[in-house]
């Protein structure tokens, strides 16, 4: 295994990682809004956005390996 080919599995695996991330930030807005946290839910949403971006950058890193 080459180091592009490693580089794109250890992105992958960040990529999951911050998926199961993102679904329990959303669990947790939800949480605090239901406890009437609507300012901290807000910012947990924020960090899930974030993570989001975080995420679109990696598959943009992975799709860049193709480039020559």
């Amino acid at each position: 295994m080459d180091a592009m080919e490693k580089a794109r599995i250890r992105m992958e695996h960040w990529i999951e990682h911050n998926d199961q991330h993102q679904q329990e930030y959303e669990a947790f807005a939800q949480e605090l809004e239901q406890a009437g946290k609507d300012k901290a839910a807000a910012e947990i949403r924020a960090m899930s956005d974030l993570t989001a971006k975080g995420s679109e950058h990696l598959r943009k890193a992975i799709a860049s390996l193709q480039d020559k």
